[in-house]
C-alpha cells in the first residue's frame, strides 16, 4: 500500500513525534507507516486522514504503480 503519510507531515513542518502525539499512538507507529511496513488499522487511517483535511484515498492508496 502507498501512503502520502511522510509528506504530508513535511508539509505541516511537523516531526514524527509530534504527529504520534497529535494522533496518542508512538513515534515507531508512524516511522512504520511512512515505510510501509505497517498499514494502519482502519480508525487510524481516519484520524490520519482528517488530521490533515484529507480523505483517506488521498492519503492511502492500494492500487499498483
Amino acid at each position: 500500500m502507498i501512503n502520502h503519510v511522510r509528506a504530508l507531515r513535511k508539509a505541516k513542518g511537523m516531526t514524527q513525534a509530534a504527529l504520534a502525539d497529535a494522533l496518542g499512538v508512538s513515534r515507531n507507529t508512524i516511522n512504520s507507516i511512512e515505510v510501509g511496513r505497517y498499514v494502519p488499522s482502519l480508525p487510524l487511517a481516519l484520524s490520519l486522514a482528517r488530521f490533515f483535511g484529507k480523505p483517506v484515498e488521498e492519503v492511502f492508496d492500494d492500487r499498483q504503480e
